[in-house]
């Protein structure tokens, strides 16, 4: 009975230690909707003349957004914009002729042209289909623009328009007159041969024909797209040339259905999603249309060096017989330099290489001029995807390219001579690059790097053909520029890990500081002392060097328990010193550390920020290197941080979520309890784009889906385990937790639950949603890591 007591009596003193912890915070207050930290700056875009700052804000917490503008003459007198003068801004997007005196650009779906010199806008064209994408030709008084999957040209002198191409949806139709019957023909012999009259008349109608087929014009080529769909069309700046792109439709896609049971109309409804991992890839193909042979012809990709290569993966399947055959390819735009030069950027379908190529615009024939293989898979900042985007384009000497490539095992900027072949790196260093963009006289690089830190961005310039770089910003942190038209001036979205986003003014000069010129925090929101949490790094068992956010709480209220936060989205940075993205999670971690847990927030393998290595670290594996990660954390956090090996727990959402799973299943005596949020529990039943290239296909390559996908390893749980999803997420289908929890049930695990959220997506919307899930979280760890 004595023992008995003791026990009761050691229970209640380690329970009331726990929750005697205070903190001004509560799960309540910090998911509460995010208007109540206060109203933070976005979306900067200058003036034409550089003469003013226009950017989102919300000071008086409006339903939406509301348009604001500082003066760079007097910077501080901030102003709201009225509604009339936000539609008439200039926008940032368009493109300038040669020496920026015009600039030509769409404005719901109408032509306009703004005269910089007179700071005026005109309307030059509003028709009854939409125009899109307007460029200035080499001949400056031409703009072309795209209308109904066509190129058409406006003429600024004369005002006339003119269409270049002629492409149809559809087939080419055909004269299929049939043959007529006996009966038929001997039907218009007769009656012919009866009646005068019908006899002159048909004999008319001949004489007509061939008179009209003798003087009529000869039409315009027409290029019939059947089936596919035309995208992408670019015309050269000599106005030759048009390249798109014709997409064949999947014929096997199979779209998954999420039912939605909260539907207004009461009815249980149906949200057409996407299709699971393994459907059709996409095939595309380039085709030029030359204007002046009026015809058009297919680029010839099966010629690109490797492109019948074999990944590396299909050697552990020795008994399958691989056929080495041309893969599928996706081209991107075109890039055109001055001389109407043109070079693509070509990715194969299954993403494991990437060829940059001279496009041969009279014969639709490539050279090669660089090629990246990666037997993981092509990636990186700068480098773009799919269709396009990234860091390519010409120097004005229409002979070298630029690019960023990860051949270092870095995202560096590189030149290369189009005519030798001759590549040179520009930026070199284990750090990565971001948005690299040319001065207006070409002279100067401006771009991003993270050469300080890891974990910190600054703007640098530097001469166009490498050279010392200028670092022109300096306040510790992210520094998102955005540079002036004049490039005079920078305007700066900052932060640092603990202060969240505000909007800087610096000259562009680098002696020169930059000024504070919004301060959106509430009052509520200031009145807690947000804690900058310490950037560690500690070894992981292969040897690397892994970095990570620490959260400490106060020496007097160290619990001994740790929870380790596994950032979502795979391909993501978190351990770094400007405000996350995750500001949610990063409150709830200061509750954590009040109340006197300890809290490790890990950039594990397949995270961004730390070259290629780390980004496929996870390739045909996750749950390998990623989950060791974590299990590396933890044992740094007992040997270092004194955390007792029985009070670990472990909690993430989406990529977070499927760790936490693998976690708990497969590293059972390391962590004690896990809350899975919005989790992928089988990567077979994920999206293509995504997931293959990480794990290939499932029917291809098994082997990979079977050691990364959650519910195979279900039988290993031990500890406690929360999972928690949106009914109606269309991203991680709910279908995801529904088959684990059927497995758990045949398994006759019994220390798991599960909370549902029927009105929720992938991310949550509802403060309440957010308030009962991490009041959950919470008591979760205070029940199973406090004990």
């Amino acid at each position: 009975m004595k023992k008995a007591y003791l026990l009761f009596l050691l229970f209640n003193l380690s329970f009331g230690f726990a929750q005697a912890q205070n903190s001004l915070l509560s799960v309540e207050k910090i998911m509460q909707d995010p208007k109540w930290m206060g109203t933070f700056p976005s979306n900067i875009q200058w003036a034409e003349n550089s003469a003013a700052i226009y950017f989102k804000y919300n000071p008086e917490q409006n339903p939406s957004d509301s348009l604001y503008k500082i003066p760079v003459s007097d910077l501080n007198n901030i102003s709201k914009v009225n509604w009339k003068t936000s539609n008439k801004l200039i926008p940032a997007y368009g493109q300038f002729n040669t020496d920026k005196s015009q600039k030509v650009y769409t404005r719901d779906a109408k032509l306009f042209l703004y005269n910089a010199k007179e700071e005026q806008e005109i309307k030059l064209l509003e028709l009854s289909s939409r125009i899109s994408n307007p460029i200035f030709l080499k001949d400056e008084n031409i703009i072309a623009f795209e209308m109904e999957n066509n190129i058409f040209t406006y003429e600024l002198s004369e005002g006339s328009i003119q269409q270049l191409t002629h492409i149809k949806n559809g087939n080419e139709p055909t004269n299929n007159n049939n043959e007529l019957s006996k009966k038929d023909d001997w039907l218009i012999k007769e009656n012919t041969e009866l009646l005068q009259v019908i006899k002159e008349r048909e004999s008319k109608k001949e004489l007509s024909k061939a008179y009209h087929e003798a003087t009529k014009n000869d039409e315009p080529y027409t290029f019939y797209s059947g089936n596919d769909r035309v995208t992408n069309l670019q015309i050269s700046p000599n106005g030759k040339y048009v390249v798109f792109n014709l997409i064949s439709p999947a014929e096997k896609r199979k779209n998954t259905f999420v039912p939605d049971f909260t539907d207004v109309s009461g009815y249980t409804t149906e949200l057409n999603t996407r299709p699971k991992v393994g459907n059709e890839p996409t095939e595309a193909k380039m085709v030029i249309y030359n204007i002046e042979k009026d015809t058009a012809y297919t680029v010839n990709t099966g010629h690109l060096p490797g492109i019948t290569d074999l990944p590396d993966y299909t050697r552990d399947y020795p008994e399958r017989e691989w056929k080495k055959e041309i893969r599928a390819v996706i081209p991107a735009n075109p890039i055109f330099s001055e001389e109407s030069q043109a070079v693509i950027n070509i990715r194969s379908a299954d993403n494991k290489d990437r060829w940059i190529a001279l496009l041969d615009l009279d014969s639709g024939e490539l050279k090669c001029l660089d090629r990246q293989r990666d037997e993981a898979w092509i990636a990186g900042p700068g480098i773009g995807y799919s269709f396009g985007g990234g860091t390519f384009g010409w120097l004005p000497d229409n002979t070298h390219i630029y690019f960023q490539s990860e051949e270092s095992g870095y995202s560096h900027l590189y030149l290369l001579n189009t005519q030798t072949g001759k590549k040179k790196a520009l930026t070199k260093g284990q750090f990565e690059v971001f948005s690299p963009k040319l001065s207006n006289d070409k002279q100067y690089w401006y771009l991003t790097t993270s050469e300080v830190h890891p974990g910190e961005r600054h703007f640098y310039k530097m001469p166009v053909m490498g050279g010392k770089m200028t670092q022109l910003t300096s306040m510790t942190g992210n520094n998102q520029v955005s540079l002036s038209p004049d490039e005079k001036h920078l305007a700066i979205l900052y932060s640092n890990s603990n202060q969240p986003w505000e909007l800087y003014y610096k000259a562009n000069n680098p002696k020169d500081n930059a000024i504070k010129l919004t301060n959106g925090q509430s009052e509520q929101f200031q009145s807690y002392s947000w804690k900058s949490p310490e950037l560690i790094q500690f070894e992981a068992k292969d040897g690397a060097t892994v970095h990570a956010r620490l959260y400490k709480p106060k020496q007097q209220n160290n619990n001994k328990a740790a929870v380790i936060f596994v950032h979502g989205a795979g391909y993501l940075q978190n351990a770094h010193k400007w405000w996350s993205s995750y500001f949610r999670e990063y409150m709830f971690h200061n509750l954590l550390s009040d109340l006197g847990y300890t809290v490790l927030d890990i950039d594990y393998r397949g995270s961004a920020g730390y070259g290629r290595d780390w980004r496929t670290g996870i390739y045909r594996h996750m749950g390998g290197k990623d989950l060791s990660d974590q299990v590396d954390g933890a044992k740094y956090l007992i040997e270092n941080e004194h955390i007792n090996p029985e009070k670990i727990g472990i909690y993430g959402g989406s990529y977070g979520g499927f760790i936490t799973l693998m976690a708990l299943f497969n590293e059972p005596d390391i962590f004690k309890s896990g809350a899975a949020l919005r989790s992928v529990t089988d990567w077979a039943h994920y999206n293509h784009g995504y997931t293959s290239n990480i794990l290939n296909e499932p029917y291809n390559d098994p082997i990979a889906y079977k050691r990364s996908s959650p519910i195979y390893f279900a039988e290993g749980l031990k500890g406690h385990l929360l999972m928690a999803h949106g009914m109606i997420d269309t991203n991680v289908h709910f279908q995801d937790v529904v088959r684990l929890s059927q497995r758990l049930i045949e398994l006759k695990k019994d220390n798991w639950e599960m909370a549902i959220f029927p009105v929720e997506d992938h991310g949550f919307i509802e403060p309440s949603s957010w308030t009962d899930e991490y009041k959950r979280i919470l008591k979760l760890f205070n029940e199973t890591l406090l004990d």
